[in-house]
């Protein structure tokens, strides 16, 4: 007789609106790096991407979003900075909460596969 084997399902998860893809696991790290570093700049040095790659990427969520979710700071003495807004707050946490319950159920699933 054939050995047990052990499956598993993967899941990755990303949220759509009507243009396609809208936050993905990508993005949810560009937001968290914006929080960790106060800059979009040292946010995308982090990523190890470009400040324009970055910059469109903010750009293209706080268009589609219903409310921005990255606010751009002024130049001051210290130099100008973003931060994360409330909803783009809510956004990380929002993410993070669905893939958890996902991955939750998926994991329960895999207890039940046979082939």
């Amino acid at each position: 007789m054939a050995e047990n084997k052990k499956y598993n399902i993967e899941v990755r998860v990303w949220i759509e609106e009507a243009e396609g893809a809208f936050l993905g696991i990508g993005k949810i790290w560009l937001l968290e790096n914006i929080r960790k570093t106060g800059s979009i700049t040292n946010a995308a040095k982090e990523m190890k991407m470009s400040y324009r790659q970055a910059w469109q990427l903010v750009e293209e969520m706080n268009q589609r979003a219903e409310n921005p979710l990255v606010e751009k700071l002024l130049g001051g003495k210290g130099g100008g900075g973003a931060r994360l807004t409330d909803a783009g707050e809510k956004a990380i946490a929002v993410f993070y909460e669905i893939e958890k319950r996902i991955k939750e159920f998926a994991e329960k699933e895999t207890q039940n596969l046979k082939f």
